[in-house]
């Protein structure tokens, strides 16, 4: 378990990366929509659009890193001052919750994304493109976090019982 935890983690870096470098492409975009529209050559047309798009990636690329890295929202002063079996079960409680929440939202993903596959459904502004481009890295992403709090359970059943030290946002 632990190679395969690696090589997630290899694969989290990665997407970091691809999230890194849609960023810095967003910004040279946007600061060649703003020269060249103070210039009076118009501008990027599909600047606005682009980036709304890089932005939903963007993050549905960083989740699971943050996740793995325990950068996300927690309450880690709490059960740092309650008994260490309890807070250890309320990390097991949260990270079963986790997984019920990502394991919905792929499911969901997965059906509206079908659906507008099916539709043929199309995303009209500035760009036409097929729909179910938008939507399908959602349930990627969910699933990717599902095999996150997979890991974190592993990690927490291998620890000594109390809140984790691994993957948290305060010290």
């Amino acid at each position: 378990m632990l190679t395969l935890s690696r090589w997630y983690g290899r694969v989290l870096e990665a997407m970091m990366l691809l999230a890194g470098l849609l960023l810095l492409v967003m910004t040279f975009m946007i600061g060649a929509d703003v020269v060249l529209r103070n210039i009076g050559a118009g501008g990027v047309a599909v600047s606005n659009e682009l980036s709304e798009d890089f932005l939903y990636l963007i993050t549905l690329l960083t989740a699971p890193w943050l996740l793995r890295q325990g950068r996300h929202i927690r309450v880690d002063i709490v059960l740092r001052v309650l008994p260490p079996r309890l807070a250890w079960a309320l990390e097991w409680a949260g990270d079963a919750i986790g997984i019920a929440c990502c394991l919905y939202f792929v499911w969901y993903g997965v059906g509206v994304t079908a659906a507008s596959y099916a539709n043929g459904s199309l995303s009209i502004k500035t760009l036409v493109t097929p729909e179910w481009w938008i939507l399908a890295p959602m349930p990627i992403a969910f699933a990717l976090l599902t095999v996150e709090f997979v890991f974190r359970m592993d990690r927490l059943a291998r620890a000594e019982r109390g809140a984790r030290d691994d993957a948290v946002s305060a010290a």
